[in-house]
């Protein structure tokens, strides 16, 4: 395939061949090996675990699974509200404040959540944890490697996400099995210990000696800018309005909330499909691994292939996988004499599509609009999709949960979010199409 340099038709495109980048020196590699772990535990411990103690929390409280759906949808809501001030606090140097202050918010959620008797406590302690997780997860552990590490904030992210990446794989079966030694309220103790005894002090000693806030960021980085930038910038407020941004905006809205709905309801679905129990536990928790493989890809094969043709590629590989999954209990049927055979083999390869389009899709999601809109305001306009996205990111699981239904099950629901990703995908592509053709009109003779 063409490398980078070789699709003149789109707008010059940041320069990051990581795998030709140099190693991170030791005290960097040991940073940033710290903060992998606190992110291995903060997603594990309570992202991953919703799925698990969606059954149990509707047997014991008396709830419908739309009520249940709802907590982690308020939980999402509250991440994302919370990220803006979450990254103007890191801007202005608080990042040991923020980090610390999150992992101390997961504890005390956890040890919450193991005392609730009723809907609103189990909505208020979900409402706790959202914000405890927008001090803690890829946000603004992102930011804090960008502040830090300007030159290479790209190589040393994707390294973060190798361990995060593997946080389903670890806490999954971890947690299912607290949950069946313990009960589930007595398995969130020690999972609360884990945020109190290790995030809190990593993020306590790895975060001193925070950079200081830039007086003007501009000046600041005057000189690292690309000769292709040195053009006039247009205003925000166009960019905000332009095709492009929108459509760019549609993609990262739509997928963000369709892969934020499919985990807490996975093993649930997986339970209904008729799965061992084995294979309802360990089939999401594959994901993880499958995911630090689509992102080590990238990391050593980046360079080597067209950027916009791979933008266009990872996208497909999530609705493949709902359609994988929407299949599986059709063609079980349909070889009736190796039904479970044929059914653990296509939610493996739900596994194998969905680990991988979502692993890589985190890269994706966070350069689209710096490759086709603008590279100088891609912090502001990223931003401004913070709203949108909570938004998304808190509505899709609900809605999933409040398209099941005992005769259906998921199904619906699951074709609704297979549209909602083609939707996507096609804003992406002609977004593509709009970037390329204003490359085109900037090269013509004024």
């Amino acid at each position: 395939m063409p490398t980078r340099s070789a699709s003149p038709q789109y707008p010059p495109s940041p320069v990051s061949p990581l795998s030709s980048a140099s190693p991170l020196p030791p005290s960097t590699g040991r940073f940033i090996g710290w903060l992998s772990l606190a992110q291995l535990i903060s997603w594990g411990s309570v992202f991953y675990l919703f799925g698990l103690l969606l059954e149990p929390v509707e047997r014991d409280l008396g709830l419908t699974r739309a009520q249940t759906s709802l907590a982690f949808s308020l939980a999402l809501l509250a991440e994302g509200l919370m990220a803006w001030p979450v990254g103007r606090w890191i801007d202005r140097g608080h990042e040991r404040a923020v980090m610390v202050g999150g992992s101390l918010l997961l504890a005390l959620g956890l040890l919450l959540h193991s005392q609730v008797d009723g809907l609103p406590a189990f909505y208020a302690v979900w409402l706790l944890l959202g914000v405890g997780l927008a001090g803690a997860l890829y946000p603004p552990a992102f930011a804090v490697i960008i502040r830090r590490y300007p030159q290479d904030f790209r190589r040393a992210i994707i390294i973060i996400t190798f361990l995060g990446g593997l946080a389903s794989t670890v806490f999954i079966p971890l947690s299912a099995g607290l949950i069946h030694t313990l009960g589930w309220r007595h398995a969130l103790w020690p999972l609360a210990a884990l945020h109190l005894l290790v995030c809190a002090p990593i993020h306590w000693r790895m975060l001193r000696d925070a950079p200081r806030p830039e007086p003007n960021p501009v000046t600041a980085r005057s000189a690292d800018v690309h000769p292709v930038d040195a053009r006039p910038q247009a205003p925000l407020r166009q960019h905000l309005l332009s095709a492009p941004y929108l459509l760019v905006g549609l993609f990262i809205v739509l997928f963000m909330g369709v892969v934020a709905a499919i985990p807490p309801h996975l093993v649930s679905l997986l339970r209904g499909y008729g799965l061992p129990e084995t294979w309802a536990i360990l089939a999401p928790a594959l994901i993880g691994v499958v995911q630090v493989g689509g992102r080590a890809l990238l990391y050593f094969f980046e360079a080597r292939w067209s950027l916009h043709a791979v933008n266009r590629l990872i996208p497909t590989l999530v609705p493949l996988a709902l359609l994988t999954l929407l299949l599986a209990p059709l063609l079980a049927a349909l070889f009736a004499g190796h039904a479970r055979s044929v059914q653990i083999a296509l939610v493996l390869l739900f596994v194998a599509l969905y680990g991988l389009g979502n692993g890589m899709l985190t890269i994706v999601k966070g350069t689209a609009v710096a490759e086709y809109v603008d590279r100088a305001q891609a912090a502001s306009l990223n931003g401004a999709l913070g709203l949108p996205q909570a938004l998304s990111r808190a509505a899709m699981p609900w809605l999933l949960g409040m398209m099941w239904t005992p005769s259906a099950a998921y199904r619906n629901g699951l074709w609704l979010m297979l549209g909602l990703c083609l939707l996507g995908l096609a804003a992406l592509v002609w977004a593509q199409h709009h970037a390329a053709r204003h490359a085109e009109d900037l090269r013509k003779p004024a």
